[in-house]
């Protein structure tokens, strides 16, 4: 009797011990998917911010370094050595930069160039915003077509490069890519790039931290 007590108390032992540790690791997971300060997903970006700002600062142009940080976030999430896919806009093959301040200031020379360029052709905001992708060319594409940008008009620009080079431009044959047939550029990137620039501005980050 005694021994059939002993293993009665063991099973339940055992089962209490089982039912606290599972309390337990409940108790964790639910902290850990509550907690946004796990994850932040600007955190690559933003350790750049003061050399971006720094570099803007040249062209009297600090305001716009949430505009920037978020380009950069767009273009590579703040990784590698071309953090702002600048290398291109320079006059070099793709990736060609490999030290992120070269990278930051050949992005921010870049996006000066479109920004003068896009006040001279009174054109607005997202225009100067898509042209850092798409070039100088959109700016003038838009400003004969009313002054705003569109993904639509985006698309017909996109569309006319692509006639030019149909080889370059063709999303490496990938026709499942939600680009395909407008290969040139990104349309989307300007609705992209202002989205993360929202994140920043409203200080609603992923980390749940205000500015």
């Amino acid at each position: 009797m005694n021994k059939r007590r002993r293993k009665n108390f063991k099973i339940i032992f055992g089962l209490l011990v089982l039912f606290c540790a599972l309390a337990t690791i409940q108790a964790y997971f639910q902290h850990s998917t509550s907690a946004p300060l796990l994850f932040d997903r600007f955190a690559n970006v933003k350790k750049y911010r003061p050399v971006i700002q720094s570099e803007l600062k040249k062209y009297h142009l600090e305001k716009y370094t949430d505009v920037l940080v978020a380009l950069m976030q767009q273009e590579s999430h703040g990784k590698g050595g071309d953090p702002m896919q600048a290398s291109e806009s320079a006059g070099l093959a793709r990736n060609a930069i490999k030290d992120p301040k070269q990278s930051i200031q050949a992005g921010v020379k870049h996006f000066h160039k479109v920004l003068t360029y896009g006040n001279q052709q009174k054109v607005d905001f997202p225009t100067v915003v898509q042209a850092y992708n798409m070039g100088s060319g959109y700016i003038t594409f838009v400003a004969q077509h009313g002054g705003k940008h569109s993904e639509e008009l985006a698309k017909q620009y996109s569309k006319a490069q692509v006639k030019k080079k149909p080889e370059l431009y063709n999303c490496g044959g990938d026709k499942k890519n939600f680009r395909y047939p407008y290969c040139y550029g990104d349309f989307t990137y300007s609705t992209k790039v202002l989205k993360n620039m929202q994140l920043l501005v409203d200080s609603v980050p992923v980390d749940g931290e205000g500015k």
